[in-house]
């Protein structure tokens, strides 16, 4: 024991604390960002983020991942918060989430992430990373009126009152906060270019932050009509446990929604995280593998947390554990670092976080929202064909136009149908000969034949000409369908009126008489 003590020192000491370190610059303005785009005080990021780093690191079995709250459930959380109109009763729903996945874990049902189609998820998360950019942009201009899209700038294109539509919106926007995001864009894109990771040393989020307060302090000393307010600015109470908001459990039958906002909040963050453990895993330099299990058990009790103590809800997210590699982090230690070192910011500076401009944050928000839904990926989808492309853009569109469970659902039905088309293609073959002047045909059945291919095959047996051969081999066959075999059993009486000699190989004959 204290040898195993002694080694987690060293490693600690010499790989993990600094690691530690570089992951927290990373995540602070990515916590106080998921908040501001869920539409929840800004200190319940930072709580996520300190339950992801000290209690969900612990209990998990990935040395690398590391948790918070993540940019791919703000859609769900901001409207579900909406629609209950309290954020308490909110958190009943993100307790729900955590039961959900820890039950999901302790059935050991890890693999559900296996059955959602690929094309599906990448089509929920664009759809994600359009909202999110739709949602900051009015945060970047320092918009202060609400309806930006309806009654702000759409009202911009009717031509009868352009001009004084114009001179509105110009009343309303911001030129500081409009400086800030644009800088803060700039500064973001050149840091993804190639020749910049040669000299990033600070990550790209807490410069972004820095620059977006230096510029603001700048503004208040030299340009005042340019600095900005109060409410453009993050505002993290001096003492956020004085502030945490706890569940109401007396609404938790009598609210309807609650139960499904869980569900549904349990699900995605149940895929985020394992499409992050997946990823991460491929990063890590020992090959260790994350049992996935023993991962939902973690973050179900790390959700359960959150809705305990008043926070949005929690994943494994990529760009902190990526940040974790990077920083050539050894063991789960450095996620537990982290955690401690938010909840020693927020306890002893929240101070200086409340000089970081909303407007930094909505320029770090777009860029992930774009990373969500690039260009690229559109392109890359459409390359697959219309069998990937069909289920990607109409589970975007569906999201956008209704929820992300009914876009989810709708994606997953057009899925099936390629796969039930599929099908009927795919599990048996026809060719056909004349020998002898006699058409013979021959239905050679495939590996596994179920009840989805009987339309197709009976329009097949329907269509062979009378006085003709008919074989069906079913010999290389692993299961033939008893529905299929009713078929074929049906259709001999068929082919004797029909005068068509059919010869059955590997096939076993029923009793079609009972059914009748």
């Amino acid at each position: 024991m204290k040898r195993t003590i002694r080694y987690y020192r060293i490693i600690w000491l010499k790989y993990d604390l600094t690691a530690g370190l570089s992951v927290f610059l990373v995540a602070l303005p990515l916590c106080l960002g998921i908040a501001l785009a869920s539409g929840v005080p800004l200190y319940t990021g930072i709580l996520s983020g300190i339950i992801g780093g000290l209690v969900v690191s612990l209990i998990s079995g990935s040395q690398l991942a590391v948790s918070g709250p993540a940019a791919g459930l703000t859609t769900l959380v901001a409207s579900s918060i909406i629609s209950f109109g309290d954020f308490r009763i909110f958190l009943l729903a993100v307790i729900i989430a955590g039961v959900f996945q820890l039950l999901l874990g302790l059935l050991k049902l890890g693999v559900i992430a296996n059955y959602f189609p690929s094309s599906v998820i990448k089509g929920m998360l664009a759809a994600i990373g359009i909202i999110l950019i739709s949602k900051q942009i009015p945060l970047a201009l320092g918009y202060d009126q609400p309806d930006f899209w309806t009654n702000g700038f759409l009202k911009l294109f009717r031509p009868s009152n352009f001009r004084s539509s114009f001179i509105n919106f110009n009343q309303h926007i911001t030129r500081g906060a409009i400086l800030i995001s644009i800088i803060s864009l700039i500064v973001l894109i050149a840091l993804q270019l190639p020749f910049s990771k040669k000299i990033k040393i600070i990550p790209a989020p807490l410069i972004v932050v820095i620059i977006g307060v230096i510029i603001n302090f700048i503004f208040t000393k030299a340009a005042a009509g340019y600095s900005l307010k109060n409410t453009q600015l993050v505002n993290i109470p001096s003492n956020v446990l004085a502030n945490i908001s706890f569940p109401d459990f007396t609404k938790i039958f009598s609210v309807p929604g609650i139960w499904k906002d869980g569900i549904s909040i349990g699900l995605l963050a149940t895929l985020e995280t394992l499409l992050c453990i997946e990823a991460i895993d491929k990063l890590d330099r020992h090959n260790r593998i994350t049992p996935v299990n023993r991962e939902l058990v973690a973050q179900g009790i790390g959700n359960i947390t959150c809705g305990f103590l008043g926070a949005i809800p929690i994943t494994a997210v990529v760009v902190r554990g990526a940040a974790n590699v990077d920083a050539g982090a050894r063991t789960k230690m450095s996620a537990f670092t982290h955690g401690l070192f938010l909840l020693l910011a927020v306890s002893f500076v929240p101070f200086l976080l409340n000089k970081i401009p909303y407007a930094s944050l909505s320029a770090i928000l777009i860029i992930t929202g774009y990373n969500l839904a690039k260009p690229k990926l559109f392109l890359n989808i459409w390359s697959l064909g219309w069998k990937q492309f069909l289920p990607f853009i109409i589970t975007i569109l569906v999201i956008l136009s209704t929820d992300l469970l009914i876009g989810v659902s709708v994606g997953l039905l057009i899925s099936i149908y390629f796969i039930v088309q599929n099908n009927f293609k795919a599990e048996y073959k026809i060719t056909k000969t004349r020998i002898g002047g006699i058409e013979t045909a021959c239905i050679k059945l495939n590996t596994n034949v179920t009840f989805l291919n009987k339309v197709k095959l009976r329009k097949v047996l329907d269509d062979v000409p009378e006085y003709s051969v008919l074989t069906i081999d079913g010999s290389e066959c692993n299961f033939i369908d008893y529905d299929i075999l009713e078929i074929i059993s049906e259709y001999e009486n068929k082919a004797h009126e029909r005068h068509i000699e059919l010869h059955l190989k590997g096939i076993e004959k029923v009793n079609v008489t009972a059914v009748h």
